[in-house]
């Protein structure tokens, strides 16, 4: 991730709150009721995976308490398969390592979590979490265990606290479950429960209502939302929850497949859900959310109703820190693999999309950078109090003056100012290169040193003056790219041959709406994967960087040059004309 694209998303945060919404200077602090706002905390699973410890959860409980809770951090989640023994042979796939009690529901296991014996759960973890001024959470999965399936157990009737009857006969697990819905990314794991059978309530209302006497204060509930979409089972939880005596946080998973059209479906229902895959620290993983958020916070889902209180979409945990690697028996042994720049934009776009902030990386072992990076106070307050969060969708720029060479002058006003008609101007955006549209860019000398490319749309006029850009052979890159683009046919692009600087979405001050549209940003050109252009056999300027292609149409406004920004933020803006 590049430094240009940084700036640009703390540009966009900044033109957030000159434009979008209105942000109220309110404290993060304790006093403020958080029930209203985007939930946060910590989660085990990116430091832990599933192997986490009663003392090493405690110990970053207490870490959370001292250094975190302030800036709003008050849930601390243990992440799933807190009930598999951690012995040879258990892994995340395994079948038969889990603890269950008589009635078929999952318990903490002891070698693990030892204050569990004697049947009281996580009855003392989570007294102790409250001590710490702190909200306790734990993941769950869908329906009933395969274990508990095929040992065939009883159903807790908790209205008589003896095994629950009716017509005449005892039911169980194997009464309930329904093998064919089993789990999708955990197949031997678990599987739905028919919730049309009295039975199947019952038995869902034992494991919630267990939770609660936990003293559980937030489930995250799996394998019922995306691809395993389960709106029966979350209907009747949500039920469930909202009729027990102490409000608990919903939170479904996974994200997979997840759209605004599903996520309506969960009106009232839940307090916050995924709708992206298993984030981790790849720029891929990150990159992938900038569409996702921009669809949800158009949809007006941000905020949405939720079980007595708000509803946020969640662009998954933050894995940054110390973590371990998915689906390993092995906790924290590594540092995030993104860059600073990446993981500044990570969290910047979860604070702006007003996703949940919970952090994933090894508390026990934060370094300085990452704990300023997660309690910045300007990204937690647009997290908690910004509205009206949308992609931006233009910027515009204008001539910058009479101060340059006549080669200079003529393209600006070449690329600025199309002739006399100051009603109309060339709109510059980013289309897929199937796009017939973009067609159009060829090559032109100016003289025996340089070299341009213009635009020319067919059955324009000849005496039109094209738009047209100048070619810059890019510097080498650094080693940490792995490409010298000085060696392919990649392209720099300036509006003129004399500058240093590439047009660029990210002024370096806040800006009135009335200067933004009079004033362009340039920034040094760098050379940057999302600075680099390539024209292509077809007439069509691809960029290296996000795979699309430069189209040029006529726009209405005051001769200034209009570039077109419905596509994602993640094509950058930086188009280096």
């Amino acid at each position: 991730m590049k430094t240009s694209l940084f700036f640009f998303f703390f540009f966009c945060c900044s033109l957030s709150l000159l434009f979008c919404f209105h942000l109220p200077r309110v404290s993060s602090s304790a006093g403020v009721d958080r029930l209203k706002l985007p939930p946060r905390g910590w989660n085990s699973y990116d430091s832990f995976c599933w192997t986490i410890s009663e003392d090493d959860f405690l110990t970053s409980a207490k870490v959370v308490a001292k250094y975190l809770k302030s800036h709003g951090y008050e849930y601390v989640v243990v992440d799933y398969l807190w009930y598999r023994r951690l012995v040879p042979g258990a892994y995340v796939e395994s079948l038969g390592f889990d603890v269950i009690d008589q009635w078929g529901r999952m318990v903490p296991a002891p070698d693990r979590w030892p204050s569990a014996k004697s049947g009281k759960g996580f009855t003392e973890v989570a007294k102790e979490v409250h001590s710490l001024g702190l909200k306790f959470g734990i993941h769950v999965m869908r329906g009933l265990s395969r274990q508990a399936f095929d040992a065939n157990t009883p159903i807790l009737d908790i209205t008589t606290g003896r095994a629950y009857k009716e017509s005449g006969r005892e039911w169980r697990a194997q009464d309930i479950g329904i093998k064919e819905r089993s789990c999708a990314w955990m197949p031997h794991g678990f599987m739905s429960v028919n919730t049309s059978l009295p039975a199947g309530r019952a038995f869902l209302s034992s494991l919630y209502h267990q939770y609660a006497e936990w003293g559980v204060d937030f489930i995250k509930h799996d394998c019922v939302f995306g691809a395993d979409f389960n709106l029966e089972e979350i209907t009747y939880v949500s039920r469930v929850l909202k009729k027990l005596n102490r409000p608990i946080l919903y939170s479904l998973s996974p994200g997979t497949s997840v759209t605004p059209t599903m996520a309506k479906e969960l009106k009232g229902l839940a307090n916050m859900y995924r709708v992206t895959a298993d984030d981790w620290d790849s720029w891929g993983d990150v990159a992938s959310h900038f569409d996702v958020a921009r669809d949800f916070a158009k949809a007006e889902m941000v905020p949405g109703e939720g079980l007595l209180g708000n509803s946020w979409p969640d662009l998954d945990m933050l894995p940054l820190g110390w973590l371990t690697d998915q689906g390993v028996n092995r906790g924290p042994h590594r540092q995030c693999n993104l860059t600073l720049d990446e993981q500044r934009t990570q969290m910047t776009l979860w604070s702006m999309a007003r996703s949940p902030l919970m952090f994933g990386g090894d508390v026990r072992k934060i370094d300085m950078t990452t704990y300023k990076l997660i309690t910045n106070p300007t990204l937690l307050e647009i997290n908690d109090y910004s509205s009206n969060n949308m992609e931006f969708p233009y910027v515009t720029g204008k001539i910058l003056g009479p101060t340059m060479s006549h080669l200079t002058r003529q393209s600006r006003i070449s690329m600025l100012n199309r002739g006399s008609d100051h009603h109309h101007a060339r709109g510059v955006g980013l289309t897929s290169c199937k796009d017939s549209n973009a067609n159009g860019w060829s090559v032109e000398s100016l003289d025996q040193y340089h070299e341009q490319i213009c635009w020319r749309e067919e059955g324009e006029q000849l005496n039109q003056e094209p738009l047209c850009l100048y070619k810059r052979k890019p510097l080498l890159a650094s080693t940490n790219d792995h490409v010298l683009y000085g060696q392919d046919s990649r392209q720099l692009f300036t509006s003129d041959d004399g500058v240093k600087s590439c047009l660029d979405a990210s002024p370096r001050h806040k800006i009135t709406s009335r200067e933004w549209k009079k004033q362009p940003s340039f920034s040094t050109c760098k050379g940057d994967a999302n600075q680099m252009w390539k024209l292509s056999s077809n007439a069509t300027l691809r960029s290296s960087y996000s795979g699309l292609c430069v189209r040029v149409k006529q726009v209405k406004g005051n001769g200034h040059s209009a570039l077109d920004a419905n596509r994602s933020v993640t094509t950058n803006l930086s188009l280096n004309l």
